[in-house]
């Protein structure tokens, strides 16, 4: 063995780790970066939302400056150890990360420089509680296995209830390029609105990667199914493609360890996009064929949140911050500037529908402006701290299924939001309450 490889490093969360092996994940970081810039290139050339992105040859030098520094920031996934908020943060990464890339073409008028410096001062502010803090809160309160077990049970059976309720308030078979036509007419009572998100989102993961751990596959894709099931209720594109998400995860996941399984959880399928890009220029493959695998991943999932904080970006640089008053409890108390949500604020003034965003751009950009922006993404780091905190023991793979679908939800929806209406908050209280042994069909 050489002696390059004998060297150990010391590791984000103080562990040791060979040189050689987060040398190689750091090289594998750096291919990823390189491979969301490049497809970047392609959203800006297709797509060049409402007019404010054109990609130009003039940009490439101001957009290969920010690389670097992306780079360095990599080194925080090639050493730390997995967590929730390892899972979380290279997410928010990558979303940062289009964000610096794709905003230098931008044509909004609002101070770049300013917002890409907070953006990447917020990126860091959010990653050191998320990466660094990962000690274990003492179990009180331990599920036995047999209540375990029932859990299990009993979230299938409240999940087909909910779907039952949520069929007679709306039930259509619409294909996944004509849902905008209907969302505008949903409406659910607010109790059946929080039992579809916190069940679709955090319940059934729960239970699905409950089920592929302990080699339950009957269950598991039982689960899968009823996960399904919300699509024609919801008319959301996050659960129409769940089921597949989720199975995408527990192959590769069982494939690669679990700091690997993030990183080729978003570079795999954005890669794939990347090599339908030469076929169909040359007419090898339909143009339907491209438009509907790229549109979803390369534009859909990886590019909108990025493009989502320049929309914020721009509004909140001539209009007035919400003060936090986004958030409903606030809003009752101290009233609002702004009667819409934020949401439907976007869809007014942009010609983007209905835009949701991430914590950087709602809790962050909307609510305090670029300067506080980091303070309160370190604030939000430290509440998904909580996550790791509550998760600590279990199967690295097991965290990974069970908060699959609300890695997306960060990418797209505010943080509060995401703990209350889309179960964060409770995936916190299942994983601390697990009993960590009762898991046996996959070793780690």
């Amino acid at each position: 063995m050489k002696a390059a490889e004998r060297t150990l490093e010391p590791t984000a969360a103080c562990g040791l780790v060979s040189a050689s092996a987060w040398r190689g994940r750091l090289l594998l970081l750096w291919v990823h970066l390189f491979v969301c810039c490049l497809s970047l290139v392609y959203v800006a050339r297709f797509y060049g939302y409402t007019g404010a992105v054109a990609f130009t040859q003039a940009g490439l030098p101001t957009a290969t400056l920010v690389v670097p520094l992306l780079a360095a920031i990599a080194v925080f996934f090639a050493l730390a150890r997995f967590s929730f908020g390892y899972f979380v943060g290279f997410y928010l990464y990558t979303l940062v990360a289009g964000y610096a890339w794709l905003g230098v073409f931008s044509k909004f008028p609002y101070d770049r420089t300013l917002s890409l410096a907070s953006a990447i001062a917020s990126l860091i502010a959010f990653l050191v509680p998320v990466v660094f803090i990962t000690s274990p809160i003492k179990q009180f309160v331990v599920l036995s296995d047999a209540a375990a077990d029932t859990l299990r049970g009993a979230i299938l059976i409240f999940a087909a209830a909910t779907i039952a309720a949520g069929t007679t308030y709306n039930f259509r078979l619409a294909g996944i390029d004509s849902i905008y036509g209907f969302r505008h007419t949903l409406e659910f009572p607010a109790p059946l609105r929080y039992a579809i998100g916190i069940t679709s989102n955090a319940l059934l993961p729960y239970a699905f990667a409950s089920f592929v751990m302990s080699g339950e596959r009957l269950k598991a894709a039982v689960a899968l199914l009823l996960l399904l099931a919300f699509y024609p209720i919801t008319l959301t594109k996050l659960t129409f493609f769940a089921p597949p998400w989720l199975l995408f995860l527990a192959i590769v996941a069982r494939v690669f360890e679990p700091r690997a399984t993030i990183l080729l959880s978003l570079l795999l399928p954005i890669s794939a996009g990347l090599l339908l890009v030469i076929p169909y220029e040359l007419g090898a493959i339909p143009y339907e064929l491209f438009i509907k695998y790229f549109s979803a991943v390369n534009f859909r999932m990886i590019a909108v949140p990025s493009i989502a904080l320049d929309v914020y970006n721009d509004f909140f640089s001539t209009h007035q911050v919400t003060h936090f008053c986004q958030i409903n409890l606030i809003k009752s108390l101290v009233g609002c500037t702004y009667s819409d949500p934020l949401s439907v604020l976007m869809s007014k003034n942009y010609e983007l529908g209905n835009l949701n965003a991430s914590l950087f751009a709602t809790e962050g950009i909307a609510s305090v402006g670029p300067l506080a922006a980091p303070l309160a993404a370190a604030v939000c780091g430290l509440v998904v701290s909580f996550g790791n905190r509550t998760s600590v023991g279990l199967p690295p793979k097991f965290i990974i299924l069970s908060g699959g679908l609300l890695s997306q939800v960060f990418l797209n929806v505010p943080l509060t939001t995401t703990l209350v209406s889309n179960g964060a908050l409770l995936s916190f209280v299942l994983w601390y309450v697990t009993p960590r042994p009762v898991f046996t069909a996959w070793s780690d």
